[in-house]
């Protein structure tokens, strides 16, 4: 962004949801004004802790005026993977349209809609998650709320996303890039838009569980030894969807202190730490989140000591299961 748009000591940043200022410090070392807009309060005060300004409260209409009287609008602001966890999406990006500079633009990052369905990624939708957005529908959404999208890339995070580039649309300075119109085109060439693309979802869900169901009562019925790894919310989906329980995967590890000693909800599978596999070593490993895989992999190498192998359920049950 510092790159393309020429962003420097006269300009400032926003980022909506900031979290723990992991990326405000980077503009922060750059030297650019910013402030970060972050309700959790144990985040922002982490964030505070870098020495980074934190609003610590929801951003929508009304703070987004009051940030306005005090002067404090924005040059660029970044929401990244924050747009599908608001109950409220007019009025959040409604807010944009306010702090935004005139010529001032945006830039968001979410799951894309096409790989959630295309790649049977139904255990990244959870109880956070208010919107499941395409290009098209978030076109109309930012067109409502007095914003245009301007470009538009794909990236691989979390299994496929978009980064979205938006400016106000009555003073947005910057012409419309033709990545544009080929991904709506593209998404429309899909069928998105109609209901027919969704209606053998639910058939390839049920094949994703029905598999899961059977490799672990095989695995169970052989003798073999099953351990997942990482406790992280799209495998309680898949967990809880298919009825898995202690009985059939023992344990989860993840390397987070913070979840260790506890429980996943619903399933009420054990949290451990990671020693665990080399004291268990068990047979299969099955890798939850399964869009970091190839990390995770590299980390537990170790585990092809003893044979053990790798499995993962999404999008289909996929590793070395003889």
């Amino acid at each position: 962004m510092i790159r393309r748009f020429g962003l420097g000591s006269a300009s400032l940043v926003v980022e909506i949801g900031a979290n723990d200022g992991y990326l405000l410090q980077y503009i922060q070392e750059n030297k650019i004004p910013c402030f970060g807009v972050e309700p959790t309060a144990s985040t922002a005060k982490a964030a505070r802790e870098k020495g980074i300004e934190i609003v610590e409260d929801f951003f929508g209409i009304c703070l987004a005026n009051e940030l306005k009287a005090h002067g404090k609008q924005a040059d660029l602001i970044v929401a990244n993977n924050v747009l599908p966890h608001v109950p409220d999406i007019n009025d959040f990006l409604a807010g944009f349209s306010i702090l935004l500079n005139p010529h001032g633009l945006a830039v968001f990052e979410f799951p894309h809609l096409i790989r959630l369905v295309g790649g049977n990624q139904f255990d990244t939708i959870y109880h956070e998650h208010f919107s499941y957005l395409s290009l098209t529908s978030a076109e109309r959404v930012f067109e409502y709320n007095g914003l245009v999208i301007f470009d538009v890339e794909e990236i691989p995070t979390h299994g496929g996303s978009l980064r979205v580039y938006a400016q106000r649309r009555e003073t947005g300075k910057h012409p419309t890039g033709p990545r544009v119109g080929e991904l709506l085109a593209r998404e429309a060439t899909a069928g998105l838009t109609s209901a027919n693309y969704y209606a053998g979802f639910q058939e390839r869900i049920n094949r994703v569980k029905d598999d899961f169901l059977i490799f672990l009562i095989e695995a169970k019925r052989a003798g073999k030894k099953v351990a997942g790894y990482g406790a992280a919310a799209k495998g309680n989906t898949l967990l809880n969807y298919a009825g898995v329980r202690p009985d059939l995967l023992p344990y989860v590890v993840d390397r987070n202190p913070a979840k260790q000693g506890k429980f996943l909800p619903g399933s009420r599978i054990p949290i451990v730490e990671e020693e665990r596999l080399k004291l268990d070593r068990p047979d299969y490993i099955v890798i939850l989140p399964w869009n970091i895989k190839e990390e995770l992999m590299a980390q537990l190498v170790y585990i092809r000591d003893w044979g053990g192998k790798f499995v993962t359920a999404v999008p289909i049950l996929h590793g070395e299961l003889q």
